[in-house]
């Protein structure tokens, strides 16, 4: 399955692709619903080269009637998307604190956006630190992206074409 299509990456195997010439942009996604922001967290110590983006201000709408977490307003979107470094059709990887909800979340907005090649890290921050691998407490400033947000149905996968972490014999 080409790594666009792939839902996880394990932390060894991204901290060899940030290594490489063209890596993944990365965006720290921590969020709890209890407790201090997740920008607090990022502050900390972050993946090195990890963009924080705010999982209620960009990656939501305004609570309302909609529900407490909507989809955002595509141009709203596109604009935090953009200012975290995301390109069209590059790879993205985004974490979260460990659980996978935000995370998950950022993802499915992400492919609701149209951008496909979008993968977690698999255990989110713990992973990594569990690695051994080094974190980071710069805040980079990345090169504006140029993505465009294209809503529509999130087309996570076909039946033909399962996701490797569910067997075939669910659909």
């Amino acid at each position: 399955m080409p790594a666009s299509e792939e839902l996880l990456v394990e932390a060894e195997r991204l901290a060899a692709e940030l290594d490489g010439v063209d890596p993944p942009t990365l965006l720290d996604v921590r969020w709890r619903l209890i407790g201090p922001p997740g920008r607090d967290d990022y502050l900390a110590g972050h993946l090195p080269g990890a963009v924080f983006v705010d999982l209620d201000t960009a990656l939501c709408g305004a609570p309302g009637p909609a529900g407490r977490h909507p989809l955002p307003e595509p141009v709203a979107l596109e604009a935090a998307l953009r200012a975290a470094g995301v390109r069209a059709g590059h790879p993205v990887v985004v974490y979260d604190g460990g659980d996978g909800m935000s995370a998950a979340r950022a993802w499915w907005t992400l492919r609701w956006a149209g951008h496909r090649a979008v993968r977690l890290l698999h255990g989110g921050y713990p992973a990594w630190t569990a690695a051994g691998l080094p974190v980071s407490t710069d805040r980079p400033a990345p090169v504006p992206g140029d993505v465009t947000v294209r809503p529509g149905p999130c087309r996570c996968w076909t039946p033909r074409q399962p996701p490797a972490w569910r067997p075939a014999t669910a659909y």
